[in-house]
This record gives C-alpha cells, structure tokens and sequence, in this order.
C-alpha cells in the first residue's frame, strides 16, 4: 500500500471543511427535503408534498460552515495524533507489517471520523431540529417560526417564574434543541465509519495507479516537490511510522478535486443504503409531538406498520448522498489542493527573499 500524504494544516482544514458543508447543503435542499417529508409520520403529503422544498434553508445556512468545519478539524487532527502516537501501526520489524498496515489505517480513519461527527453534531444537531421541522410544515415552516416555537418551551409546572423557574425554562429549551442528539450520533458514527475509510481506500488506490500508469482518471497524475515536516501537521514514512521533524517527504501524486468527488460519491451511496433505517429513525423522533426514546419509537414502528417504513426515503437518500458526497468531497479536495499550491508557492517566495 502506498503512503498517505500528509494531512493538510488546521487553517485549510477549517476553511475547506466551511465551504464544502454550505456548497453542499445549498446545492442538495430539496433533495433533503423530499426525504425528510417521506419519512415523516405524518406521510409526505401531509408534510408538504412537493410544496415548498426550500423551507427550513436558513437553518441550514447557519449550521453548515460551523458543523463540516467542526468535523474536519477534528478529523484531520485525530488522524495526526493517532498517527503521532503509533498505537495502531504495525511495528517495522513485523514479517507482516505490510498487510497489518491496511487495516490500521483504516482503523485509524474509523476513529478520526468519529471523533470528528461528535464534534460537528454540536452544532449539527440542533439546526437539523430546526430545519426538519420547518421542512415538515410544523409551526408555521420556516426555520425562525420552529425556532420560536422551541423557545418558547416551558414545563407546566414552571408558571410561578422566578430563577429556578427560569433555569430549568432554559434547559428544557436547550433539550429540546438537542432532540435527537443520541440517534444522530447512533446514525452518523456508522455513516462516517463505512464512508470515510472507503474514500481513504480509493484514493490511496487512485495515488497507486498514477504512480504506476503516470495518469489519473481524468488526465495526467500531478505530482508535487517533496514537503517538509514544518508544511503539515503530521508526515508519516512508507513504513507507516511517524517521520522525524524536518524530514522530506518523497513526492506522491495528488488526488485531483474530480477524482475525489467520483471516491465520495461511491462511499457516500454505500454509507446511505446501509443506515437508511437508523435515518429514518433519527427523523421521528426530532419530529414526534412529545419527546420519545429512540426505543420507543422502533416499537411503535414495528407494531404499526413492520419494517417498511425503515427503508422510508431510501431513494431519495442515497441519490442525495451519492450527489453530495461528490460535492462535499469533491469541494474539500479542491479547496485542500488550492490552498497548500498557495501555501507552497508563499513559502517558495520566502525562501527566495
């Protein structure tokens, strides 16, 4: 297997996360919106039908920068650090170091990734609250109306006011913000866990090729100078261990912005399939009039209706995921690729002067 590259520094890492969320979310809305209306428990014309698509669209707007910017940092942080640490890499003297390193890696990827969901459902979650109820059609269906309504949650028993009344006001407000939040991590640990090793997987797969044809799949293999330690956060050496400070690493072929999209795009569509149901699960319960466990709510499901309504907005999901996995990762390799040629070409100067 060839070696990865170094990962990108924290600043590319934040900015190109930021704008691949927003590309992402904007282009794919009404997509998201058939889907979540599809498996709403209402049914889908209720919900809205086709009426309306972009509801909700400022919410997204608001959570989409922070929560891909959020998951990136910490992804590309995690991968370094676990990288740094070498807990997961076959020692150099193992006669089989180089089938070990495989699957290390890609535990390494698993973990990254879910560190990284953790962090971006901070943000994620509570503008996805937002945002679904507003697709829905629920308390007027546009985001500040949902928005509101949540805000203005109160315990009944909390008429008589004062400090106490208002602190446990403002953490019922802050739960139900947060609705949702154990099954959207249950539903995107998994997600990231299949799609983020796969991509890893296809691009180093798609590094192999160019180095041995000397032709990516859509055109020549672009290859850079070697790169000192000082321009990463972390370089790793063909063993898989960590390279000592100031040590160069050899020259690999970057994975253009269109290669990376058609990798997203296939991990994404696998991803989606297989976590439909617990998607489908995440969506009731952040739409259900009073909040329900995520067990509770599987109950009802199956003795209502079987598990059909699992497989609810399959299609929609996966053709929303393949599409946007394209352009999420698409975006970010072609931000990622911009900013350290940049990087590269400043520093370049400054050796010069």
């Amino acid at each position: 297997m060839s070696q990865s590259p170094p990962p990108p520094p924290f600043q590319t890492a934040l900015l190109a996360g930021a704008l691949a969320g927003t590309t992402v979310d904007l282009s794919l809305f009404p997509l998201d919106t058939l889907k979540t209306r599809l498996q709403s428990a209402s049914g889908f014309f209720a919900a809205g039908g086709f009426r309306g698509i972009y509801r909700g669209v400022g919410s997204a707007l608001v959570g989409s920068a922070p929560g891909a910017a959020f998951f990136f940092c910490t992804y590309e942080a995690s991968k370094s650090a676990l990288a740094r640490s070498g807990v997961l890499r076959p020692s150099p003297s193992d006669t089989h170091s180089k089938a070990l390193l495989g699957s290390e890696l890609a535990l390494e990827h698993m973990l990254a990734a879910s560190a990284g969901e953790v962090a971006a459902c901070a943000v994620r979650v509570p503008t996805e609250v937002v945002k679904q109820r507003a697709q829905a059609g629920l308390h007027g269906g546009s985001s500040w109306a949902a928005f509101r309504h949540i805000l203005s949650h109160r315990d009944p028993g909390l008429s008589g006011g004062g400090l106490q009344g208002t602190v446990r006001g403002v953490a019922t407000v802050w739960r139900e913000l947060y609705r949702g939040w154990g099954i959207t991590v249950l539903r995107e640990v998994p997600f990231t866990i299949l799609q983020f090793p796969l991509w890893e997987a296809l691009k180093a797969w798609g590094r192999e090729r160019k180095a041995r044809t000397g032709r990516g799949l859509f055109g020549d293999a672009n290859i850079p100078p070697p790169r000192s330690q000082s321009t990463s956060l972390l370089s790793s050496s063909p063993s898989g261990q960590p390279r000592r400070e100031g040590e160069s690493t050899p020259a690999l072929a970057e994975v253009s912005a269109a290669e990376s999209a058609l990798y997203g795009s296939l991990a994404g569509a696998v991803a989606a399939g297989v976590t439909t149901p617990l998607d489908v699960l995440k969506t009731r319960v952040m739409l259900s009039a009073q909040r329900e466990s995520a067990w509770c709510v599987v109950r009802t499901i199956l003795r209502e209706n079987g598990i059909r309504p699992f497989f609810s907005g399959i299609g929609p999901r996966v053709t929303w995921i393949s599409i946007g996995g394209a352009i999420f990762l698409g975006t970010y390799q072609l931000a990622v690729n911009t900013l350290t040629r940049v990087e590269e070409r400043r520093r370049g100067r400054g050796d010069v002067l």
